[in-house]
C-alpha cells in the first residue's frame, strides 16, 4: 500500500484529503506545517508528498527545497492557487514531479498522484542483473547466455556517459528494465527518470505533455504548464514506443537532441533544459525511414549507442532461471511455498517459440502457480497455461515454424520479381483482416490493436482492397 503524506494548514482540506485517498486505496498521513511535515518524513519516508505552497512558518518551496535534499527521488506533488503558479513552476525545475491548481479537478488529481508513485518507483525500485533468484531484492534482468552477456556488457558501458541510448528488441524483451538499468548506474541516478510511452498518449496531447504549453496556447489552456521534459531537468527521460511517434512531433524531439532546449506548446521562449535521453522501440525503424513515417535525421541522432534485446527463442537456455525467477516471484501472491517446476515441463518451455517474450514466460507461468494450487508444475500444466495464454485456443504449436513453412514453399517457386514486397503485403493483409475480425470490424479499436495510427490502417485497407460491412455499420452508428 502506498503511503502518502499530506502537508496543508487546511484542516478541512486535509480530511477531505485522507477521505478520498483512503478510499482509493492509500495509506494517508497529514501536517499541518512544513516543519511537522519534514519531521514525518524523517520518521516513517512516505512514497509521495502532497504539499500546499501557502504555509505558516516555513512557506511550501522552502519546505520543498528542505525534502529535495533530504531525499532527491521523493516525488512531490505541489498544490498551489492560481496565484502562486509561477513559485510552483519553480520548485518543478528543482524537481517536483508536477503541480496541481485549487479547486482540484479530482479525476486529473488522482492521474497526477498515480503518475507520481510510478515514477517514484521506478526511480527507487532496484533492476539486478543476472543475480541468483534468492538474492533480488526488487526487479530483474535474468540471463547467462551470450546474447544476454553483450547486453550486460552494453549497460556497463554506456550507463556513466551522457550518451543517447535506442534500446531496440520484440516486444516483451525487457527494453523498460534495461533502460531504468543505464539510469541507476549512470551519473544522473539522483535526479528524476521520466518515462514517456509514445503510443499510450493520445497524438493531440503528446507534444504537451512532452513540452508544456503557454496560456492561452488552445481553449482550456487557462494557465502555464511545463511539461514532463521540462520536470526531468538534469535527469533522465525514457521515451518509450518512439517507433510510434507521430511525425510532427519527432522534430521537435530532434531540436532536443541537437540544441538542448524547447519550446512550450503555444510560446516563443526557448527554453535550455539538460536531460539525457533513452528511447526503445520493436519497430523496424530502418522500414518505417523508407516509407517516410521516421526521420533520418533523428534515426541516426537516436542511435548514438544502440542495444539490441535478443527474443527468448535465441536464448532458450536463459529459461530456466527466468522460470526460476518468476515463480519465485509469483508464490507469494498464490499463496504458494517452494514451487516447483518439473524437468518436463522445463522442455516444454524451451521447445516453445514465445511470440511474447519474457513478458509471456511471466504470465504463464503465474497463470501455472494459480491453477496447480502448489502441486509441481508439470509438463501438461504449462501446455494448458499457454493454452490459456493464446485465448483458448486449441494448439500450441510453434507459429513461427507455420509461417517458416510458408516462406519455404514461397522460395521454393523459384525467383520472383518484387517476392519481399508481395510478401510482406500478403502478411499485412491477414494481420489487419484478423484485427479486424478481432474487434468486429471497428478501425479504431483494430489500429490501436496493432499499435498503428487510424489513418496509416486506413490506408493499408484501401492498399489491399479489404472490404468489411462491420466496419461501416459499426463507425456509422458511432
Amino acid at each position: 500500500m502506498s503511503r502518502i503524506l499530506i502537508i496543508d494548514d487546511d484542516d478541512q482540506l486535509r480530511r477531505s484529503f485522507e477521505k478520498l485517498l483512503k478510499e482509493e486505496g492509500y495509506d494517508v498521513r497529514s501536517a499541518a506545517s512544513g516543519e511537522t511535515g519534514l519531521q514525518q518524513v524523517r520518521k516513517e519516508m512516505p512514497d509521495l508528498v502532497m504539499l500546499d505552497m501557502r504555509l505558516p512558518g516555513m512557506n511550501g518551496f522552502e519546505t520543498f527545497k528542505l525534502l529535495h535534499e533530504m531525499d532527491p527521488k521523493l516525488p512531490v506533488i505541489i498544490m498551489t492557487a492560481y496565484g502562486t503558479t509561477e513559485t510552483a513552476i519553480e520548485a518543478t525545475k528543482m524537481g517536483a514531479h508536477d503541480y496541481i491548481l485549487k479547486p482540484f479537478d479530482i479525476p486529473d488529481m488522482l492521474k497526477i498522484i498515480r503518475q507520481a508513485l510510478e515514477a517514484g518507483r521506478f526511480m527507487r525500485s532496484r533492476v539486478d542483473m543476472d543475480a541468483l533468484p534468492e538474492d533480488i531484492q526488487g526487479e530483474a534482468i535474468i540471463g547467462r547466455s551470450r546474447p544476454m552477456q553483450d547486453v550486460y556488457k552494453a549497460i556497463g558501458r554506456v550507463s556513466p556517459t551522457e550518451a543517447t541510448v535506442l534500446i531496440r528488441g520484440e516486444s516483451g524483451t525487457g527494453k523498460e528494465l534495461v533502460a531504468r538499468a543505464i539510469y541507476q548506474h549512470s551519473l544522473r541516478a539522483q535526479r528524476p527518470f521520466l518515462v514517456i510511452n509514445c503510443v499510450a498518449i493520445p497524438e493531440n496531447l503528446l507534444e504537451s505533455e512532452l513540452f508544456g504549453y503557454e496560456k492561452g496556447a488552445f481553449t482550456g489552456a487557462a494557465h502555464r504548464r511545463v511539461g514532463k521534459v521540462e520536470q526531468a531537468h538534469g535527469g533522465t527521460v525514457f521515451l518509450d514506443e518512439i517507433g510510434d511517434m507521430p511525425f510532427s512531433i519527432q522534430a521537435k524531439i530532434l531540436r532536443l537532441l541537437q540544441e538542448r532546449s524547447i519550446e512550450r506548446l503555444g510560446g516563443r521562449e526557448t527554453i535550455p533544459v539538460d536531460v539525457r535521453i533513452i528511447a526503445a522501440t520493436n519497430r523496424d525503424l530502418e522500414r518505417a525511414l523508407e516509407e517516410g513515417r521516421f526521420r533520418e535525421d533523428l534515426y541516426y541522432r537516436l542511435k548514438v549507442v544502440t542495444i539490441w534485446l535478443p527474443p527468448l527463442r535465441e536464448r532458450i537456455e536463459d529459461i530456466p532461471r527466468l522460470s526460476q525467477y518468476f515463480l519465485s516471484r509469483h508464490a507469494s501472491e498464490v499463496g504458494v511455498n517452494s514451487p516447483v517446476l518439473t524437468e518436463e515441463a522445463k522442455e516444454v518451455l524451451k521447445g516453445y517459440s514465445w511470440p511474447g517474450n519474457v513478458r509471456e514466460l511471466g504470465n504463464t507461468l503465474q497463470k501455472a502457480l494459480i491453477f496447480n494450487r502448489g502441486a509441481p508444475i508439470r509438463p501438461e500444466d504449462v501446455s494448458q497455461a499457454i493454452s490459456n495464454r493464446n485465448g483458448g485456443r486449441k494448439g500450441t504449436g510453434d507459429p513461427e515454424q507455420s509461417i517458416r513453412q510458408w516462406v519455404h514453399e514461397t522460395l521454393d517457386s523459384g525467383p520472383q520479381e518484387h517476392l519481399f514486397d508481395r510478401c510482406m503485403d500478403r502478411f499485412a493483409s491477414v494481420l489487419i483482416s484478423e484485427a479486424l475480425l478481432v474487434t468486429g470490424g471497428n478501425r479504431s479499436k483494430a489500429a490501436k490493436l496493432l499499435g498503428v495510427s487510424r489513418p496509416t490502417l486506413h490506408s493499408k485497407i484501401e492498399k489491399y482492397n479489404l472490404r468489411f460491412e462491420t466496419t461501416i455499420r459499426e463507425e456509422t452508428a458511432s
